[in-house]
């Protein structure tokens, strides 16, 4: 068959770190074009790639028509690109949080209803082995009911990551809207509505910027949740954690507890309440100190090869940007929100 062509629409860290190495490792593709702002990125990888660089994706839509796009931009850009792309006939990959309202993943949904083409978010944290592996064994290996948890995540900061450093589009609100809940909290809310197989049915938060200068992005969160089922939980999203990452998620159910990412060699450990402990090396969390294949590209193109609908679909995106969106608004309001 003939390769997919596909053109990344923003050329920062996401795409340098993910996106691009992981859809030039895939015998299925082939890269159409690149956009960004600062045409050298976009040339840059037009000329190691033998595709064609441009400044803005109106333009690359018009001209090149990709069988698919891959939208790295700034989150505040995530809807308009999407639309445009599904519009012009191209299957879309999104980065998360997929977008910055309701009304946005909303009508991105609808966009590529109408058009007839897949639309997916990139939340990695369900493809990763051991979170794949640990929903397994919540099914299997006689923990019971999840009653309790928390999920974690935490780097030093989007200046440590960014192409731009401290000058990145992470800080500036206007083209962020979310900080840190936004970066990384949304992977969280996703991963426990994967994980549990459950919905978040409330939502409380407390959310500020305890030290990033001179922004009004949030750059920490602690939010409770309570689930359908009625398990409780805390979620939390930081860039405070200078001391180096934490991505953990930690499941106390009626028979014991599964710890996820806590230690340094098994990524999964189980511990029954009858002193049985199973210890589990699945494979590597993707951390940005040590990047693993994401398994979003991959899962992407496969859903086109075989033309099949993605397992993370835009509606699965929105409902997990709907308890960020919920957290924001408990921080404003100081109450407990329903969804």
């Amino acid at each position: 068959m003939s390769k997919i062509r596909v053109a990344v629409i923003g050329c920062g860290s996401i795409a340098e770190k993910r996106h691009i190495i992981e859809y030039a490792a895939n015998p299925n593709v082939e890269f159409a074009a690149f956009c960004d702002p600062v045409m050298e990125r976009a040339q840059k990888y037009a000329d190691e790639y033998g595709a064609k660089a441009f400044a803005n994706y109106e333009d690359m839509l018009a001209e090149i028509k990709p069988d698919a796009v891959s939208v790295c931009t700034p989150n505040y850009l995530h809807a308009a690109a999407t639309i445009a792309a599904a519009n012009a006939g191209a299957h879309v990959l999104v980065e998360k949080p997929m977008a910055a309202t309701d009304g946005e993943a909303e009508a991105m949904i609808e966009a590529a209803r109408k058009n007839n083409v897949y639309l997916m978010v990139g939340h990695n944290q369900r493809l990763m082995p051991p979170h794949v592996k640990a929903k397994e064994l919540l099914q299997s290996a006689g923990l019971g009911r999840v009653l309790t948890f928390r999920t974690s995540f935490g780097h030093p900061g989007p200046e440590y990551w960014s192409i731009d450093g401290p000058g990145s589009w992470f800080f500036r609100k206007e083209e962020a809207v979310m900080g840190a809940m936004g970066d990384l909290g949304v992977h969280k809310s996703d991963l426990i509505r994967y994980l549990l197989d459950d919905e978040v049915a409330q939502v409380t938060a407390f959310i500020g910027t305890l030290d990033k200068k001179n922004t009004q992005v949030d750059d920490n969160a602690t939010v409770l949740l309570r689930m359908s089922s009625g398990a409780i939980g805390t979620l939390v999203a930081s860039w405070t954690y200078y001391k180096g990452e934490d991505n953990s998620t930690v499941l106390w159910c009626e028979n014991g507890v599964m710890k996820i990412g806590t230690d340094p060699e098994d990524q999964i450990i189980v511990e029954l309440r009858d002193g049985t402990v199973e210890r589990y090396n699945v494979g590597a969390i993707s951390t940005n100190d040590k990047q693993q294949t994401s398994g979003v590209i991959d899962a992407f193109v496969e859903s086109l090869v075989t033309n099949t609908p993605p397992a993370i679909t835009g509606e699965e995106g929105r409902k997990s940007l709907a308890v960020i969106l919920a957290a924001f608004e408990s921080q404003a309001k100081g109450t407990v929100i329903s969804l």
